[in-house]
């Protein structure tokens, strides 16, 4: 399935009057890159969860990963996040749009992330008997990550 996104929607002659730039050409979004996108949405979402959840704090691979960043975790945590979220808009916007050979493995390295989050944050839960940070967003980064796994393996990038 591909979605047209057309920048201008009317011409000069629907509308009666004179544009001061051009139509431009439509462009197709993919299934893929749509849901590629999504997914990093979905992490920004979740890395905020995390974030005002103080999973830095309370988590000790977090606590290790923003240590490593910075002496302050919070600072270190927010670096991590935004690089992490940053890199997945270039690897969806650009990669994606431009297929390449490194395409593939730099999706499954999207798709195993998403899903050791969306699996790992309700076991971790689960184990603790409480809500942790990151448990609401994971069920839609499970969900994401399992369908671009699924378009990787049928060849729809």
């Amino acid at each position: 399935m591909r979605f047209h996104v057309l920048q201008s929607a009317f011409s000069e002659r629907e509308l009666g009057v004179a544009l001061p730039y051009r139509q431009t050409a439509a462009y197709t979004v993919t299934r893929f890159q749509a849901t590629f996108v999504g997914l990093v949405a979905a992490q920004a979402t979740h890395s905020i969860e995390e974030y005002f959840g103080h999973l830095y704090e309370i988590f000790a691979p977090a606590r290790f990963v923003s240590g490593l960043i910075s002496q302050n975790l919070r600072i270190g945590f927010i670096i991590f996040n935004v690089s992490l979220v940053t890199f997945g808009a270039w690897c969806s916007l650009w990669l994606a749009r431009r297929w390449s050979p490194s395409l593939t493995v730099v999706t499954w390295f999207w798709v195993a992330i998403e899903l050791i989050n969306g699996v790992g944050h309700p076991l971790w839960s689960l184990r603790e008997m409480r809500y942790t940070p990151g448990l609401a967003t994971a069920p839609i980064l499970l969900v994401l990550a399992i369908a671009l796994a699924r378009q990787i393996r049928t060849g729809a990038l």
